[in-house]
């Protein structure tokens, strides 16, 4: 059994769905503290050739509260805004444009009043039908709930046991966290996914020079499922 654990991001870049892909059960930190200017609540895309980070408001932001307590300010006002950006960057430009629109709007009308947690982790999931990733996804404030007073390995060591995990995948930053050797002795072997960068370039709009790790958006409205699923497993695990 592969397992990984990520706080949940709105509308992640490739990598991240790279390591859903990876293993067979994907567990959502939705019980840690909320970080100010993280990935939690903003993205970017491609806009006029550029970069352009896109933010979802949120309700009572405070680094002392969960990510799982933050509400995400859902209005009616914010998702016109939100999809004016989107018709703006990608509209009879973008060759998937109209199957990706359907997909965010199935998200957001599923996903309304929820905490931010709660609607990345809606997003995440339909993201990963519409890609055909199977592996299975939990929240940890649900599935793992003993394991909250735990920290850093201490924890991931715990939900490991739970689930009868042999194996732990993190992102290449974990490599500055995690020890292969403190792992073994758990009886755990780590490991690290590295995205092959060469394979992840893409047709983008507007621009001369590839524009790296945009959100899965700017993937799936330049992309067919097909060239997605390929992009899913450019990477290496050692």
């Amino acid at each position: 059994m592969k397992l990984a654990i990520m706080q949940p991001y709105l509308f992640p870049y490739i990598g991240y769905f790279q390591l859903i892909n990876a293993v067979d059960l994907f567990i959502l930190y939705d019980d840690v503290n909320f970080r100010k200017r993280s990935w939690i609540n903003r993205n970017k895309i491609l806009l006029n050739g550029h970069e352009h980070m896109y933010t979802f408001p949120c309700k009572g932001i405070s680094q002392n509260k969960l990510i799982n307590e933050i509400q995400v300010d859902t209005t009616t006002k914010f998702i016109e805004k939100f999809f004016k950006i989107i018709q703006y960057a990608y509209e009879k430009k973008a060759p998937f444009y109209n199957e990706t629109l359907m997909l965010l709007n199935k998200i957001f009308q599923s996903s309304e009043k929820q905490s931010i947690a709660k609607f990345n982790h809606i997003s995440i999931v339909e993201i990963c039908k519409y890609l055909n990733i199977k592996t299975e996804i939990k929240i940890a404030s649900e599935a793992s709930p003993q394991t909250n007073e735990l920290r850093r390995e201490n924890r991931i060591y715990s939900i490991c046991k739970q689930y009868n995990g042999s194996t732990y995948i993190n992102a290449m930053g974990g490599k500055d966290l995690y020890n292969k050797e403190d792992f073994s002795k758990k009886g755990l072997t780590l490991q690290f996914i590295s995205p092959i960068t060469t394979e992840l370039n893409y047709t983008q709009l507007n621009t001369l020079e590839f524009v790296p790790w945009l959100s899965i958006i700017d993937v799936l409205m330049n992309n067919s499922k097909q060239n997605c699923q390929t992009m899913l497993n450019a990477y290496t695990v050692k």
